[in-house]
């Protein structure tokens, strides 16, 4: 899950756009027939997919999200051979939320089916529809079917001269059943003014975020012992060197430049090297996860003293050789180049979690954008001292402090590999890292690191304890309230604060918080009781395989002041979208002048929530009078837990009305 970054520059172009809420339809489907003279076929259904979606394979495990198939209804005058083909294998990963392998396509595929001709006159008539559902990383949309049907010239001139199937309106369904639209009033579509842009607004969210990671990774590293010292020699070196001002404040200026340069390279190069694909893939990959995990560990140790990740002297000692030989701008390029590689002990540690962040939210430009913000963080310091040398008398001298940095850092690299092995841990089910277990740790790490703050706790490399600082003190008091705060949650308290950290309370053994409400999973019982009770209704539209719906679930509507709402003022209407409970009889309606053949519950919702509400994708919430009116909504996928109050507390106050 997670899996979860883009900036306006150059290199955030790649967002693509959707408009939010409305019909999505990111698939297009070309099914055609051939058959041959010795009387055998194939049937082939060729999917154009748009960029950024998938489609799910034809094999997917007992309780995933909903796989490809081709459904027959009529076989006239043929024989199928064999099982519906796929002409490439579908990409496999595990998936957190499902804890199951799963398998889907990208960009496109073709699905072929064998068979032989039965009747001797070679007429056939072929009827069916193909079941599919497809995904991207912000959204799902409900499973749908695309409709075929194949005959050859005998067999269609024999229908044209039959009565034509009759279809109704949406409303009032050729076929009723037991489930039929009881009231038209109910299903009569509501206006609602579906706006924004869900891929870009989340793209561009998580950019800015992983930038702004990558610009706070650069003002730690300025702290470390290996790049603090180095401010001073370097911009006095400038100002003694060029003998005047102006000169000294450019070549500053150039050698912050080629900072920027090198880090930005070295992301575009894991970028490069990793692909767009692959790094979708990271974010919930239990074995990149894994390997994540004990990266961090390993950085964490790094910093605690056990040893030092250097690079070899040789790389420095070339890079140093090349600065002195060399004039100009390529002098201090190489000058640049050799702090990178000089400074790589105190921060490979802090680039390595970036970029493992950075990847893991399976952004393409990800790595990129979040070495820009590093790099921009390291480089402004020169090119400021530059401009104004007498900041340089101001600067706290190097000493026992800068230690004191890299020791907190190892304690924050340490708590953040959590993250990391519990992504893995939900993926393969293990069970050792449930939720009590995680803030378990955590209680401790910060625990400890408050203690060190303090001066109670020493590590090799710490210089002699002099008392405790101001600073020290009142971050060593914030690291133990946080340990405070966390301790609640080993008895299920929400956390809301790092709920994006923390594994799901379904996770939680024993949950002192809990509690449940009932939820109607049939539109007309709910809206039925809504009439009963007087209160307004809370439509969910969701899904057994919506990924983002656990998540909201988790998030936002498990929270304590989301629960108390809607027990005491709302009914809530679950309808799962893909459902594939039989309806007891099909439904068949007329869609944008298309026939459309309703035969599970799920088909129904999802018929319910495009006819009636015009978008198809889920989680989608709406807030509806007792007469199917608009009360308020709607709202989609978005983690903040007030945005969600205060859309149900506006369509309570519209309700009320």
């Amino acid at each position: 899950m997670r899996n979860r970054l883009i900036l306006s520059f150059v290199l955030f172009m790649a967002v693509f756009t959707s408009a939010w809420g409305q019909i999505l339809n990111p698939i297009k489907w070309e099914p055609s027939i051939k058959v041959d003279e010795d009387g055998t076929g194939v049937m082939t259904f060729h999917a154009h997919i748009d960029k950024g979606w998938h489609l799910y394979a034809l094999d997917i495990p007992e309780g995933g999200p909903v796989a490809t198939s081709i459904n027959w209804e009529k076989t006239d005058g043929i024989e199928l051979v064999g099982n519906t083909v796929a002409d490439r294998n579908p990409h496999e990963q595990v998936d957190v939320v499902f804890n199951l392998k799963l398998g889907w396509w990208e960009n496109e595929v073709t699905l072929s089916q064998q068979f032989k001709l039965a009747n001797p006159d070679g007429t056939y008539s072929i009827e069916g529809y193909v079941r599919y559902m497809l995904c991207n990383d912000v959204t799902c949309r409900a499973p749908a079917n695309e409709e075929f049907k194949f005959a050859n010239a005998a067999e269609q001139q024999q229908q044209s001269s039959q009565v034509g199937v009759q279809t109704g309106s949406p409303t009032k369904p050729h076929k009723q059943s037991v489930t039929d639209f009881s009231s038209e009033d109910l299903w009569k579509p509501v206006d609602i003014r579906n706006e924004g842009d869900i891929n870009g607004s989340t793209a561009s969210y998580s950019l800015w975020y992983i930038f702004f990671a990558g610009f706070i990774g650069g003002l730690l590293a300025l702290l470390t012992p290996c790049v603090w010292p180095m401010i001073p020699l370097t911009v006095s070196f400038f100002l003694k060197k060029s003998g005047s001002r102006g000169k000294s404040v450019r070549d500053a200026m150039i050698y912050g430049l080629s900072i920027i340069v090198i880090y930005l390279a070295l992301g575009l190069l894991i970028t490069g090297a990793f692909g767009a694909s692959s790094l979708n893939a990271l974010s919930t990959n239990a074995i990149f996860n894994i390997i994540f995990f004990l990266l961090l560990v390993v950085f964490a140790i790094s910093f605690f003293g056990a040893f030092e990740i250097r690079l070899p002297d040789s790389w420095a000692s070339k890079m140093d050789s090349k600065a002195g030989s060399t004039s100009g701008m390529l002098s201090i390029f190489f000058m640049a180049f050799t702090l990178t590689l000089v400074s790589f002990s105190c921060t490979g540690p802090i680039i390595g979690t970036l970029l493992v962040e950075a990847a893991s939210m399976g952004n393409i430009t990800g790595p990129a954008i979040g070495m820009l913000g590093f790099a921009v963080a390291l480089a402004v310091p020169f090119m400021l001292f530059a401009l104004f040398p007498s900041w340089l008398q101001g600067m706290p001298k190097s000493g026992g402090w800068l230690n004191t940095v890299k020791v907190v850092l190892g304690f924050i690299e340490l708590a953040l590999s959590l993250k990391f092995l519990s992504v893995a841990d939900l993926a393969y089910g293990w069970g050792i890292l449930d939720r009590e277990v995680f803030v378990s740790l955590w209680v401790v790490i910060f625990g400890l690191l408050g203690m060190y703050l303090l001066g109670r706790l020493h590590l090799a490399g710490d210089a002699a304890p002099k008392g405790v600082g101001v600073l020290r003190l009142f971050l060593g008091m914030i690291s133990l309230a946080f340990a405070v705060y966390l301790l609640p949650g080993l008895w299920g308290a929400p956390l809301k604060s790092v709920s994006a950290f923390v594994p799901p309370l379904y996770t939680q053994d024993f949950n002192l918080y809990g509690g449940g409400f009932a939820e109607y999973d049939d539109y007309e019982e709910g809206m039925r009781e809504s009439a009963k009770q007087g209160k307004p209704v809370l439509v969910d539209f969701s899904g057994y395989g919506c990924v983002n719906c656990r998540k909201m679930e988790a998030a936002v509507l498990d929270q304590t002041q989301v629960r108390q709402l809607l027990e005491e003022n709302f009914v809530m209407v679950k309808l799962m979208v893909d459902d594939k409970t039989d309806l007891p009889e099909p439904i068949i309606v007329n869609e944008n002048g298309k026939e459309v053949k309703l035969r599970t519950v799920g088909d129904k919702w999802s018929y319910l929530q495009r006819y009636k509400f015009g978008a198809n994708s889920q989680p989608y919430y709406v807030i509806l009078n007792s007469d199917g009116s608009l009360a308020a909504g709607p709202v989609y996928y978005d983690e903040n837990v007030d945005k969600f109050v205060e859309f149900l507390k506006e369509g309570l106050s519209n309700y009320n009305k």
